[in-house]
């Protein structure tokens, strides 16, 4: 049984709703068009899944998420903005969908936190039409990095490293993209990778905003806890190095992701 090791509070949630296909998703935009059908597996509250959606119109798109959690907010989303998109409870590894349903399987911030992504990438290329796509974006936490330095997130990242692994998980997946697509039998790959920059007041404000409360309020925050890895203490003073930096003036993060299109074809596992 996998665990999700930042769960739905909405700390989380927070930064989840900031991503669109256009900053979270870019590398497949070229490969879109009317007519396509997508599934969009790890929706979360659903902004890409509806973004994309309003990018393939009229084609279907579903919306999975292992737990029903952020799936209310998700169909109140694609109901403000007038976009069929349908969301279900859905588990990446038996996906409940016959073999070549879509033209795109994609999975953003899915692979880092399963404990077999291969069988997952497998069961994503089940699904995915010969000459479709299966897109995912993973980012590799190592690759983190930030100014002014600070003793506090060092302590984050490594702690975050220790929970996220005790989880069985891959907090650098973002480099592992190529070896585990190889493992599930997938070779006509396409790699890129990408970043999200947090600088401006705002973008700071919001993202130390969102990890100063991940630190004390959030599933990551009691497995921290509850795996010995940290105390309440300790996580006040992670949430305080976050909010230092999101309050200094010349503030700056980078976080780098992986990023992978296979294409699917007859001898893959989808055929």
């Amino acid at each position: 049984m996998d665990t999700y090791t930042h769960g739905h509070a909405d700390a989380v949630l927070q930064s989840h709703r900031w991503r669109t296909a256009e900053n979270s998703a870019a590398y497949l935009l070229p490969h879109l068009r009317a007519g396509l059908d997508v599934l969009d597996v790890g929706c979360g509250p659903g902004t890409i899944t509806v973004d994309l959606a309003r990018r393939v119109a009229p084609g279907r798109v579903l919306g999975l998420d292992v737990v029903a959690d952020p799936l209310g907010e998700a169909r109140a989303l694609a109901g403000r903005e007038g976009v069929p998109v349908e969301f279900a409870v859905g588990d990446v590894y038996a996906l409940d969908l016959p073999d070549a349903s879509f033209d795109v399987v994609h999975a953003h911030q899915v692979l880092q936190h399963l404990t077999d992504p291969v069988a997952a990438l497998r069961e994503m290329a089940r699904v995915c039409r010969p000459g479709g796509l299966v897109a995912v974006r993973d980012v590799d936490y190592a690759a983190t990095t930030w100014f002014p330095d600070d003793d506090g997130l060092v302590r984050w990242l490594d702690l975050y490293h220790r929970v996220a692994r005790h989880n069985d998980a891959e907090p650098d997946a973002g480099r592992r993209l190529r070896s585990w697509a190889h493992a599930a039998g997938l070779r006509d790959l396409t790699a890129s990778a990408s970043t999200y920059c947090y600088a401006s007041d705002a973008e700071r404000r919001w993202w130390g905003d969102s990890w100063a409360g991940r630190a004390t309020a959030s599933a990551f925050a009691e497995q921290a806890v509850a795996y010995g890895l940290a105390t309440a203490d300790e996580l006040a003073e992670v949430a305080a190095a976050w909010q230092r930096w999101a309050a200094a003036d010349d503030g700056w993060l980078g976080m780098l992701h992986g990023e992978l299109l296979v294409r699917v074809g007859p001898s893959s596992p989808a055929g």
